[in-house]
């Protein structure tokens, strides 16, 4: 069973976060959000008080939907990953989806193989380091170069166990997604797909996947935001997914 933390009172909202970040993740984008929404925060497989779990995305998403029950669901990277095999695998849960920073997966084998090389070689340094260097390295990647100290929520991070996360990678990672391209015509509900203006490799991601999920998806571009558009621009993130709970609330 996975933990998490229920707050505030309204439409219930089931948050679940990135790789190597907890529940506690959300930073002031959770306290924007909940004005509005129940809030349910999860810790996913491998992390937070969940980090005992093990699950692959398949598994860990119908975990993630036995914890939040018929609700509007966000996610990011990791999160949104889970939340995508989620509304596929039990569509009647999720009323709505956030995807932010997601992935259908990677369609060519050889990249994907080598993206599961690589994740295997995440896995065996955190277990080699331990979280404290592998976060200094995780962190410092291309892909979080816009967060500020503050906003990277390291002591949450803190929170994981190398044991954890590795079993995340080697579970949940890219690398052992298999590619979901030729399903996405099948999300029927109310679909938003938000990235940072910044993150080129991930705009294009949500364009295509916009397209192959048809009309019930809308994009939102987070402008001064990279990868992780909640913790950079909160303000303009908690907007932008309240206006299309709001609007998809009334259209669908």
């Amino acid at each position: 069973m996975l933990h998490a933390d229920v707050l505030g009172t309204g439409p219930r909202l089931v948050l679940v976060h990135g790789f190597t970040q907890t529940r506690r993740s959300w930073g002031p984008a959770a306290a924007l959000l909940g004005a509005s929404h129940e809030l349910v925060l999860v810790d996913a497989p491998g992390h937070g008080r969940s980090g005992a779990v093990r699950a692959d995305l398949w598994e860990g998403g119908r975990m993630i939907g036995e914890v939040g029950g018929r609700a509007d669901y966000l996610g990011y990277s990791m999160g949104g990953r889970f939340l995508l095999h989620l509304a596929l695998d039990h569509p009647e849960l999720v009323t709505r989806l956030v995807l932010v920073g997601a992935t259908a997966g990677i369609e060519d084998l050889p990249a994907r193989m080598e993206r599961r090389k690589g994740d295997s070689e995440w896995a065996e340094l955190v277990l080699t380091e331990g979280v404290e260097a592998f976060l200094d390295r995780w962190l410092a990647g291309p892909l979080f170069r816009g967060l500020s100290p503050e906003a990277a929520g390291r002591e949450a991070r803190l929170e994981n166990t190398a044991l954890g996360l590795a079993s995340s990678l080697r579970l949940a990672g890219t690398g052992r997604q298999e590619p979901l391209w030729d399903r996405l015509s099948g999300l029927s509900m109310p679909v938003l797909l938000v990235v940072g203006a910044a993150d080129d490799k991930f705009r294009a991601v949500a364009e295509r996947m916009g397209e192959a999920i048809g009309d019930n998806a809308s994009q939102a571009v987070i402008e001064g935001a990279g990868h992780a558009a909640h913790l950079e621009q909160p303000a303009a993130f908690a907007d932008a997914v309240r206006t299309f709970l709001a609007s998809a609330s009334a259209s669908h």
